[in-house]
């Protein structure tokens, strides 16, 4: 089609909308393109959730017994088995997420201390090698991410999903910029872009992610908002063993 035909159907398309019946279709296009995209995203979320729930809820069954060793050996390590902290979640709320103990009891009140020792050059999150606060069996954990098991919990009853942005804490929101909110757009998840260190978008990429700072993980954080789908989804969770496994995520 030559450049003056394309001119005359879109001109005959633009005087189309002054008339009434003009006008009446082009409102019933714009609903429909909005109902459908509403039905679209809702049906996204709804299965999202349910594989969310069969998943969290299988994991809870099936692994019991892992359940059980890995409290005793918290137990015998000192202190309470479980650790609960605040967490902000979709849209800012809060929310107590569970992990594993992984640390002695008075970790928050140490961490003042040793701020001076954080390894993040924006402050927003801490990491600290060799952190003095982590226990005998806390390190293991940590290394196999096995502390993170009992957020399956936390997935089953709807406050996170399996795949979305690391919830943060107070300390680290009060640091945020407006920019850095837009993590709230979503739950947040127990594995996401930058916990296995996918940062070029390679299907099959893993990489480290304790190379990513913070403005990084933001960054794909919405990349991954803005592009989620249940494919995606599935793809990070593929990936999330094989990060562990490689000591490259988690």
């Amino acid at each position: 089609m030559s450049d003056i035909h394309l001119r005359e159907r879109m001109m005959e398309r633009l005087l189309g909308t002054q008339t009434r019946w003009g006008r009446f279709r082009l409102n019933c296009y714009v609903v429909w393109k909005r109902f459908a995209w509403t039905l679209v995203l809702r049906g996204t979320l709804f299965v999202k959730r349910v594989i969310d729930i069969v998943a969290s809820g299988l994991a809870l069954v099936l692994l019991m017994p892992l359940f059980a060793t890995l409290a005793v050996l918290v137990k015998l390590d000192g202190g309470p088995v479980f650790f609960r902290q605040t967490r902000i979640g979709l849209l800012g709320r809060e929310f107590k997420m569970i992990k594993y103990r992984s640390m002695v009891v008075d970790a928050e009140e140490r961490i003042k201390a040793l701020a001076h020792l954080n390894e993040h050059a924006s402050g927003v999150m801490i990491k600290l090698s060799n952190d003095p606060r982590v226990t005998r069996i806390g390190r293991i954990l940590r290394k196999s991410s096995l502390d993170e098991l009992p957020q399956f919990w936390n997935v089953l009853v709807g406050d996170m999903s399996l795949v979305g942005p690391r919830p943060p804490i107070r300390r680290e929101v009060a640091l945020y910029t407006q920019a850095d909110r837009r993590r709230f757009l979503v739950k947040p998840g127990i594995t996401c872009l930058w916990q296995v260190g996918e940062r070029q978008g390679g299907v099959f990429e893993i990489g480290n992610r304790h190379n990513i700072d913070f403005p990084e993980q933001v960054s794909l954080d919405m990349r991954y908002i803005e592009s989620q789908s249940i494919l995606k989804d599935l793809l990070i969770l593929a990936k999330t063993i094989p990060a562990i496994l490689f000591g490259k995520g988690f």
